[in-house]
């Protein structure tokens, strides 16, 4: 199934990477120090942080993947975009804040505090790269299907070299421009896409006067489901082990926001906790509206370009905003819609490097290996050699990801999120006991529950769209581990703190009063 102009579509995105690699190659001129690689200077307000995460939140899955699995599944399929918004509240109401008065680069400067240094850094390293891969799985995925769809590539061969391209790009935007370089990649990404989903969303409206009731309706009329899609369970109601399936995705995505260390490190790019807590509220609102268009978008596209089509194309699933657009305003609009699309990719996967890199060199380079001695210049070396490795085992996951739902593939980083990083980060800030052998065991735990259970679970083997068609070994029976990893990971964390006599009662209080006020950080963060 070809649809558009290949040259047209390849024609807008490559302006669209033209434009912001000159941003990134200006804005790197500036880019003279480690902090300005990290968190770029601190130099963003909280508006421009704001629109720079919902930039790195709303990826491939929120764009593809959601209005995809609400063409198919109607109602289910809008349960990702609610887990997704109601998981910015933990964000905002328990972790933003303190972690920004707290922390200087990392997750693992939090979590180190008034812990051992090195133990604790090293297992908050592993789980922050453990946690990107998936996530770069998920973008990588979405790069393959899209490219499939516009080009019409059906062989593996093809979009894996799409792959291999978009991995060398994010390698280029994070090497030249850090961190600054990154958030304006995020920022324009932010605007083209809410104003090109706002945009699609209007225009179905508008063929229904601008109502939703119609649009339901004729979504209702045309599905192989009928009114089904307009209830819950169709996708997890099927069995007891599919609704228990449904628990352990809302787990993970409730709680998995609050520990992605790509939108955690965003945090440290304001200079105040008064504009991180402005940035988190702006990103709210603008992943609020982008998710209510993708309700819009998804049901549009199962009337209008039907559901048997969106299965049947290259893409599948993900393939379903592209073709509403096409559907919707021809080669031109598809052109636009694609080239966003391809944006959204590019800067969630930009985001992520650096931050996997950033805590490689930080946290294992400079905390563990230099005793935090390490020469500046040297660790930002680290970093960017860090960044061309994780992007070539990212180009090798996303092509053997290829062709998985990514917004299913988002649900797995965060349930590794939820799992390893939010328990340690919550306790390390609100409870007073809490210690180095709490926060190792609880990063391990969760981190190696959530792995193992997913490689046995029905996602790697044992399926139809496992990972490995051809092999099963899968017990696990849930998709997502988080029904069972996050309450480990926040149980390891108190067995482990409960049976070791380390207490640091003077690093205690200071960590409160930082965090909590906000007093100490900028010292902290010049000297």
């Amino acid at each position: 199934m070809d649809v558009g102009n290949p040259y047209l579509n390849i024609a807008i995105f490559l302006a669209f990477v033209v434009v912001t690699l000159v941003i990134v190659v200006r804005v790197s001129r500036t880019t003279t120090s480690v902090g300005d690689f990290y968190h770029g200077g601190r130099a963003f307000t909280g508006r421009q942080n704001g629109i720079a995460i919902a930039g790195d939140y709303l990826s491939a899955a929120s764009f593809l993947g959601i209005a995809g699995a609400v063409a198919i599944y109607g109602y289910d399929g809008l349960l990702y975009s609610i887990g997704f918004l109601v998981a910015w509240l933990v964000a905002l109401l328990l972790v933003a804040e303190p972690l920004r008065n707290t922390g200087k680069y990392t997750m693992a400067d939090v979590l180190s505090f008034r812990m051992q240094q090195r133990p604790v850094r090293t297992a908050a390293a592993i789980s922050t790269l453990a946690v990107s891969f998936f996530y770069l799985l998920a973008q990588m995925a979405g790069a393959g299907g899209l490219v499939a769809l516009l080009l019409g590539i059906d062989g593996k061969v093809g979009q894996s070299l799409v792959i291999a391209v978009v991995g060398a790009l994010m390698i280029v935007y994070v090497l030249v421009g850090g961190m600054k370089g990154t958030t304006w990649v995020q920022i324009i990404k932010a605007v083209l896409l809410i104003i090109g989903a706002g945009a699609m969303t209007l225009w179905v409206l508008a063929l229904n006067g601008l109502n939703l009731s119609n649009v339901l309706g004729e979504a209702v009329a045309v599905h192989p489901e009928g009114d089904r899609i307009l209830e819950p369970m169709l996708q997890y109601g099927a069995s007891a082990t599919s609704k228990l399936g449904f628990v352990s995705l809302a787990i993970a995505l409730v709680f998995g926001a609050a520990g992605l260390p790509h939108v955690l490190m965003r945090f440290y790019t304001v200079p105040t906790a008064k504009e991180a807590r402005r940035s988190v509220t702006w990103a709210i609102g603008l992943i609020g509206a982008f998710y209510l268009f993708t309700l819009i978008l998804g049901f549009g596209a199962a009337y209008l370009v039907g559901v048997e089509a969106i299965k049947a194309s290259p893409g599948g699933a993900n393939s379903a905003a592209p073709l509403l657009a096409y559907e919707l305003g021809g080669t031109l609009l598809l052109g636009i819609i694609a080239a966003v699309a391809f944006a959204t990719i590019l800067a969630v996967v930009a985001g992520l490097t650096i931050t996997a890199s950033a805590s490689f060199a930080h946290d294992v380079y400079n905390g563990v290996l230099k005793h935090g001695q390490a020469d500046p210049a040297q660790e930002v070396r680290v970093a960017r050699r860090t960044a061309l490795t994780i992007g070539a085992i990212s180009i090798v996951g996303g092509v053997l990801a290829n062709g998985q739902n990514i917004a299913f593939l988002v649900s797995l980083a965060f349930a590794i999120a939820a799992s390893a990083n939010l328990p340690s980060i919550l306790y390390s800030l609100y409870w007073k006991r809490f210690n180095t052998r709490g926060s190792v065991w609880s990063i391990y735990g969760g981190l190696l529950s959530a792995l193992i259970l997913i490689v046995f679970s029905p996602v790697v083997s044992g399926s139809e769209t496992a990972m490995i068609p051809g092999a099963d070994f899968a017990w696990f029976p849930l998709s997502n581990p988080a029904l069972v990893s996050v309450p480990l990971g926040f149980f390891l964390g108190w067995l482990g703190a409960v049976t070791s006599p380390e207490h640091d009662a003077a690093k205690q209080a200071e960590m409160e009063v930082r965090s909590m006020t906000g007093a100490g950080a900028e010292r902290a963060v010049t000297h």
